[in-house]
């Protein structure tokens, strides 16, 4: 079982910076894939980002389109963290911001589908106005 708490939500002005962290219960936290989903009002839940797991580097990334070059995901397996380092933040990023883990695929599996992801946090809000 492993239990995901998010932080570092905000208001932040166009343009402007967010870091958003995910702290993972459990022993196994490396052996997880780490993604970001978002969701906006109205809209369904889509994907943000992932981190593979990590046994023996510093596991693989992958991004959605709608955030590459600005989002930058990072783990930090000793502190059973990861992280959502968001740059450049538009008003289309306001969403509720998700982390989720998963086995499927790992190690090194980069996994997109919200479906393949067993644990989810509870979100963080993300305002990013104009």
């Amino acid at each position: 079982q492993v239990q995901l708490v998010e932080s570092g939500g905000g208001l932040v002005q166009a343009g402007g910076s967010l870091r958003l962290s995910c702290a993972a219960s459990g022993r196994t936290f490396s052996s997880y894939a780490m993604g970001w989903f978002r969701q906006a009002p109205g809209k369904e839940r889509e994907f943000v980002g992932v981190i593979s797991s990590s046994s023996w580097s510093d596991g693989r990334t992958l991004y959605a389109d709608s955030v590459k070059g600005r989002f930058t995901i990072s783990r930090d397996n000793a502190k059973n963290t990861v992280y959502l380092q968001m740059n450049s933040l538009k008003p289309e990023d306001t969403a509720v911001y998700y982390c989720a883990a998963t086995r499927t695929g790992q190690p090194m599996g980069v996994v997109l589908a919200a479906h393949e992801y067993n644990y989810w946090g509870q979100g963080t809000q993300v305002t990013v106005s104009s």
